[in-house]
């Protein structure tokens, strides 16, 4: 029996030789060579525990590869978890790297109204992203400045349900209408949140995250001036409308007076019996319709849901804000108003 301690210090010697290595979520066992699986498994020779102190050994699966013990945990290995890899006895930590926080590359990519003049009594803000944000907490991340860059005082509206398109790219920024309707006793206390004759500059903070939890790639500002309000309502009468030539795909062009509601601009304007895509430009004072096909020459129409509004909230033939002193503004009851044209 001379021979069990040569042997019993063989084994040691290549156990102290052998080392583990964690290699894309993989742990190997490299300076020994494993022979026969022993009776208890692999896993009396070789086990990962997740974290410390009495806790089982992780779930998965052993092998022998190119003459190496490898263990492959059955679920993957979370960024930050801390690990103890033992074998024989012997125990090696290791501290899967924490990912690398998402590129801040979303940008506001516009915001609307696009003009540099806004009516004392403007609505609502439409910001515009380049890859979808996250819901929650909006208000946070936009601030309305004066002149001095002191902040104006609870400007908007802030709803619990928050205003996002459904691919969440959009975001709906309403002014307080207690701040816009005369006659109302927040008006009257606290005053309009925009007065005409100063300018005001539109905060989107940098710390708004996206979808991936990475804040934008930049602040974004909206410097404007404010004119005073405006209380008359869209007339389709007023509207100059530039009829392309028949057997044309040039566009249908609408000149408003005033600039539109950009988003309700892509929706409440179509043309009669007819699919085509839609543009607006000119500072939302001009709308463009191209055909999915050529124009036919004789009678056509634009088709105009009442609900598209100016700036100020105005709907066709509709005034947003009523005084009770003023006269009242004649109601249009219909839905919808068609307004011919014609192709030559």
């Amino acid at each position: 029996m001379r021979w069990l301690p040569v042997l019993l210090l063989a084994a040691t010697a290549a156990a102290q030789n052998a080392a583990v290595h964690l290699d894309g979520g993989v742990f190997r066992v490299s300076g020994w060579t494993p022979s026969a699986e022993p009776a208890g498994g692999w896993a009396s020779v070789f086990a990962v525990y997740a974290g410390s102190g009495e806790v089982p050994p992780m779930l998965g699966t052993y092998a022998v590869e190119d003459g190496q013990l490898v263990f492959r945990p059955r679920f993957p290995l979370n960024p930050g978890m801390h690990l103890r890899a033992v074998f024989r006895g012997e125990e090696t930590t290791f501290e899967v790297p924490a990912a690398a926080p998402p590129a801040a590359t979303t940008r506001v990519e516009a915001i609307y109204p696009s003009s540099g003049i806004l009516p004392e009594n403007a609505l609502k803000f439409y910001i515009y992203f380049s890859a979808a944000m996250q819901r929650g907490g909006s208000y946070r991340h936009i601030a309305l400045l004066h002149e001095d860059g002191s902040r104006v005082d609870a400007p908007f509206l802030e709803l619990d349900q928050e205003l996002w398109d459904p691919g969440q790219r959009r975001f709906t920024v309403l002014f307080d209408p207690g701040r816009i309707k005369r006659g109302l006793a927040s008006l009257a206390e606290a005053g309009p949140a925009l007065e005409a004759g100063r300018s005001y500059t539109l905060v989107v903070g940098r710390e708004w995250r996206d979808e991936r939890a990475a804040p934008l790639a930049a602040e974004f500002r909206k410097t404007f001036r404010v004119a005073p309000a405006d209380r008359t309502p869209p007339d389709p009468a007023t509207w100059r409308i530039q009829a392309p030539a028949a057997n044309t795909r040039d566009p249908l062009i609408v000149t408003f007076p005033k600039p539109m509601d950009f988003a309700l601009l892509q929706r409440e304007i179509t043309v009669e019996g007819i699919a085509g895509s839609v543009a607006v430009a000119r500072g939302e004072t001009e709308w463009l319709f191209t055909p999915g096909g050529s124009w036919s020459a004789g009678e056509h129409a634009l088709i105009v849901r009442t609900a598209l509004e100016d700036l100020a909230g105005n709907h066709i033939l509709r005034a947003f804000d009523v005084d009770t002193f003023d006269p009242i503004t004649p109601r249009l009851m219909a839905e919808r108003l068609r307004v011919p044209f014609r192709i030559r």
